[in-house]
C-alpha cells in the first residue's frame, strides 16, 4: 500500500510552505514599539530599521547576541535584541548565515523556555526565520532546538505556537529530523493546534503534519493522537479553506491499516464521497484516490462507498477530470462493481480489513 502524493495528485498547491513570520512587529501589543514615549519609540524604530538593512556588520550582530547573553541585560534590552535578530533573519538571506555563524542559535533557543511571552515569541520566530536557510537546519537541531520548540508549541501564546509549528516544519525538511521531532512529542500538540488553533494555526499545523507523516512511525503517532477526526471536520467544511490540506494529510495516513480503520470508524466515507460529488477538481481527485486505497482490500468498505451513492459522481469524474483523477475514478468504479466473489469472498473481518 506504499503510495506517495505524486501517485494521487500534485500537492504543491495545497501546501505552500510556512513563511517567515508575518506578525506585525511594529504594532503588536507587547512588541518593543507598542508603548513608550514618542522619542523612545523613534529611537527603537531607528534601530529596527537599521536591522532590516541589507548590510549589517558582524560586529553589530555579535553585539545583539551579547545583549541576549549578558546577565546584566534588562528584559527590554533582551526583547529589543531578539526582535532585531528576528528581523535581520527575516529580511535578508545573507544575514541568516551571518547570525548562525556568530553563534546565535543557543542564546535564541534559551528564550524558547523564558517566562516572558514576548521574549519567547521573538526567540521562536527568530529560529523560524533562521531555519529558512538550509545550511542552518542541522545546526539549529544540533543546538537543541527541537524539544524547546515542542514546549513552545504546547504552551506558547497563539502566534508563538504557530511559528513553532512552522519552525518544526522547516527542520522536518531534513529527513533525520522527522524522527527526532516525532520522538520529542510534537505530533499530539500539532494535532491539538490543528483542532483548536485559528485559521493560520490550522494551516501551519497541517503543513507540519504532512511533512512529518511521511514516516510510518509519525503516521502512527498522529493516528493515535486522534488526527483523523479534526481532518474530517475540516474536509466537511469548505468555509475553513482547509479541505485540500486536510484531504492530502488523510491520504498520507490511509496508506497504513490503522489509518484506513480510523477513517472508516470516524465516518470518513460519507465525507469523501461528498467531496467527489461537489468538491473542486483537485479535491475530487484526492478524495477518489483516498477512497480507492480504503476500498482495495475491503469488500465491506466498497459496499459502504457504493451505498453512499459514489458511483455516479465517480463516473462523471472519469469523464471530465484530470488524467490522474480519471485513472483513480475508473479504477474505483471497477472495484465497486466487482461481485463479492471476485473480491475473494469470505466473511467481513472488520471495517477495513481484507474480506
Amino acid at each position: 500500500m506504499g503510495r506517495s502524493f505524486s501517485d494521487a495528485a500534485d500537492c504543491s498547491g495545497p501546501f505552500s510552505e510556512c513563511n517567515s513570520d508575518s506578525s506585525g512587529e511594529f504594532s503588536r501589543p507587547g512588541s518593543p514599539l507598542s508603548g513608550g514615549s514618542g522619542s523612545g519609540r523613534a529611537a527603537i524604530l531607528h534601530r529596527l530599521l537599521i536591522s532590516c538593512a541589507a548590510d549589517n556588520s558582524d560586529e553589530f550582530i555579535h553585539g545583539l547576541i551579547s545583549d541576549l547573553e549578558s546577565p546584566s541585560s534588562s528584559i527590554d534590552l533582551q526583547r529589543q535584541a531578539a526582535m532585531e535578530l528576528r528581523l535581520l533573519a527575516k529580511h535578508n538571506p545573507e544575514n541568516r548565515l551571518k547570525i548562525g555563524r556568530a553563534g546565535a542559535f543557543r542564546p535564541l533557543i534559551s528564550l524558547l523556555s523564558h517566562s516572558d511571552p514576548v521574549l519567547q515569541e521573538n526567540g521562536v520566530t527568530a529560529i523560524l526565520n533562521l531555519s529558512l536557510c538550509d545550511e542552518n537546519k542541522d545546526m539549529i537541531a544540533a543546538a537543541g532546538a527541537i524539544k524547546p520548540l515542542v514546549r513552545a508549541l504546547k504552551n506558547g501564546i497563539p502566534v508563538t505556537r504557530e511559528n513553532a509549528a512552522c519552525a518544526l516544519f522547516r527542520l522536518s525538511q531534513i529527513d533525520e529530523h522527522k524522527t527526532a521531532i516525532g520522538i520529542s512529542g510534537a505530533i499530539p500538540h500539532l494535532v491539538n493546534l490543528l483542532q483548536t488553533g485559528g485559521p493560520r494555526g490550522k494551516k501551519d499545523a497541517s503543513t507540519a503534519l504532512y511533512s512529518l507523516c511521511s514516516t510510518k512511525e509519525n503516521k502512527i503517532r498522529a493516528i493515535q493522537a486522534g488526527i483523523v477526526r479534526p481532518l474530517l471536520d475540516l474536509m466537511a467544511d469548505p468555509d475553513t479553506g482547509m479541505v485540500d490540506k486536510a484531504a492530502y494529510v488523510l491520504y498520507n495516513l490511509v496508506s497504513l491499516p490503522e489509518g484506513r480503520t480510523a477513517a472508516v470508524e470516524e465516518d470518513g466515507i460519507p465525507v469523501l464521497v461528498e467531496i467527489v460529488e461537489v468538491g473542486t477538481q483537485r479535491q475530487k481527485e484526492i478524495a477518489a484516490a483516498t477512497l480507492l486505497v480504503i476500498c482495495e482490500e475491503s469488500f465491506s468498505c466498497r459496499a459502504m462507498v457504493a451505498r453512499e451513492g459514489a458511483i455516479p459522481p465517480l463516473v462523471a469524474l472519469s469523464e471530465s477530470g484530470s488524467s490522474r483523477a480519471k485513472q483513480k475514478a475508473v479504477a474505483l468504479v471497477e472495484l465497486l462493481r466487482q461481485p463479492r466473489a471476485a473480491a475473494g469472498g469470505g466473511q467481513v473481518r472488520g471495517a477495513v480489513g481484507a474480506d
